[in-house]
């Protein structure tokens, strides 16, 4: 994959920025010293090749280097203004109008575009936390101003942490409940085999052992298969037997229900704080 030859500034250097910029550094996709980081805490510049603690000197280090400039904001969302306000104050001194990917959760593009004084193309992208070890699911929403060239590149940086989907931004809400919580789903399912193993018999570390195998191996085998997940199910439930004692169990209980309940209830708050984010 080659190396994105635009300077990249990140406001924000917490976890979510550290695995993007190291999991695109190891594919080839970035080059660190091309990355620039604003980070207020000094304990993590170790971890990137440019840190800053003062934006003046990001925009300096930002202005040496050739080519548009795509800025990453990577802080909590109610963090937004502040964050930007020394940018805004510099953009038109900028050799070109700068690109703006955004991974703040529920701020939406025209938010972002007016905090830039629509100086500024932005797309909207939301990475899950499987970012850190390069399995990431992520969705990009661009922008009526984003170009093709522009998707394209951010297409090329977060397929470098894991696999991508290019939506409209009005499904961003649902993707969220959907992939963005998505990984608590699984979690909270092997929390609960755990507690199962641990009243079956089994030690603590025998049930975390046997739980994340089985789940690790079962990721495993549904991302290899082009079968459906219905089908793998089916292939392992046999009539009359163990599993599907098991599943009628869940049936009975309404657990598939529930659990799309539970998504479109992620899906409806997301929207509700998106609300009053504006």
């Amino acid at each position: 994959m080659d190396t994105i030859p635009n300077p990249l500034l990140f406001i924000g250097g917490g976890n979510m920025a550290h695995a993007i910029i190291s999991g695109a550094s190891r594919s080839g996709t970035l080059d660190p010293a091309s990355v620039g980081v604003i980070e207020p805490s000094p304990d993590r510049h170790g971890l990137y090749s440019n840190p800053f603690i003062d934006p003046p000197q990001a925009l300096a280090w930002l202005d040496e280097h050739p080519g548009a400039p795509i800025i990453v904001l990577a802080v909590k969302p109610q963090m937004l203004d502040a964050a930007i306000a020394p940018l805004r104050a510099n953009l038109a001194s900028f050799s070109a109008q700068p690109l703006v990917i955004s991974i703040l959760a529920g701020i939406r593009i025209t938010q972002i575009e007016s905090a830039f004084n629509h100086e500024a193309r932005v797309i909207r992208v939301m990475p899950n936390t499987p970012a850190q070890i390069g399995l990431a699911m992520s969705a990009i929403a661009p922008s009526e101003t984003a170009t093709q060239s522009d998707i394209d590149l951010a297409t090329r940086l977060f397929t470098s942490i894991g696999k991508s989907v290019t939506i409209p931004e009005d499904l961003m809400d649902a993707y969220t409940a959907l992939a963005g919580s998505g990984p608590a789903y699984l979690f909270y399912l092997a929390e609960a085999m755990v507690n199962a193993a641990q009243r079956l018999g089994f030690d603590e570390d025998q049930a975390e052992t046997i739980t994340r195998q089985t789940l690790l191996g079962s990721a495993s085998l549904i991302d290899q298969s082009s079968e459906t997940p219905k089908a793998l199910r089916a292939k392992v439930t046999s009539k009359n037997g163990t599993t599907e004692a098991a599943t009628n169990t869940l049936d009975d209980a309404g657990v598939m229900d529930a659990m799309i309940c539970a998504i479109h209830a992620a899906k409806e708050r997301g929207t509700e704080l998106g609300k009053s984010e504006g």
